[in-house]
């Protein structure tokens, strides 16, 4: 059992940025390929970025490439999502998961382990 602890979440001006963390209670967290995922209100969850368990591959979601940055340092057990010229319509409940490959990561029916989320509130 793997439990995933978001933090960093905040209300942010448009064009500011937020750095979200994720920390796992797991001593096998560098097996697991690291996902951050996003809810609006009244919307289905939807990919945003993925890192492999290694960290040398990720994939972004088109609309936040060149803004958002994902990584992740094994020896604490942490990844990020560094978000940067953050839009009111990135408003939505953040949340981190966990899953066997990046690839299969970007699908959230395939994750394994899922955090609580964090608030991400941007005002226009």
């Amino acid at each position: 059992q793997v439990q995933l602890v978001e933090s960093g979440g905040g209300l942010v001006q448009a064009g500011g940025s937020l750095r979200l963390s994720c920390t796992a209670s797991s001593r096998t967290f560098s097996r697991y390929a690291m996902g951050w995922f996003r809810q609006a209100p009244g919307k289905e969850r939807e990919f945003v970025a993925v890192i492999s368990n290694g960290g040398s591959i990720t994939y972004y979601t088109d609309s936040v490439k060149g803004r958002f940055t994902i990584s992740r340092d094994n020896a604490k057990n942490t990844v990020y999502l560094q978000m940067n010229s953050l839009k009111p319509e990135e408003t939505a409940v953040y949340y981190c998961a966990a899953g066997t490959t990046a690839d299969r990561l970007r699908n959230k029916e395939l994750a394994d382990y899922w955090g609580q989320g964090t608030q991400v509130t941007v005002s226009s």
